[in-house]
């Protein structure tokens, strides 16, 4: 059966978004050879929202406070690129991973199936 998830995260900067996950936000990782890091994750969660678009997928970082979570990275060097925004659902904001590429940060309101 299933046993995890997988996740890619495909960037034009690999070596700069890898070094902010290991050395900023700073998650376990295993060195799979020549600097090819496989990073262990919080608990994730899965959300399907339909779209009349084109199908796509995104990955989101959550926190329990965004204020705080932004000041601790903030703190460290990263570069957040919006404000936060109030969506109902949850408080969101983009943060920098290298050159034009961002990442959403959130704090969920909805329950979460920890």
């Amino acid at each position: 059966m299933i046993t995890g998830v997988h996740t890619l995260v495909y960037s034009r900067h690999a070596e700069a978004v890898r070094e902010l996950l290991r050395d900023t936000i700073g998650w376990p990782h295993v060195d799979t050879g020549g600097g090819w890091l496989i990073f262990a994750l919080p608990p994730t969660e899965l959300a399907v929202h339909p779209t009349d678009g084109p199908a796509v997928h995104e990955l989101t970082l959550m926190c329990d406070d965004i204020r705080a979570t932004m000041d601790e990275l903030t703190a460290k060097g990263v570069e957040f690129v919006t404000p936060v925004s109030d969506e109902g659902w949850g408080l969101v904001t983009r943060f920098r991973l290298a050159g034009d590429e961002t990442m959403m940060l959130y704090e969920p309101r909805h329950p979460t199936p920890r």
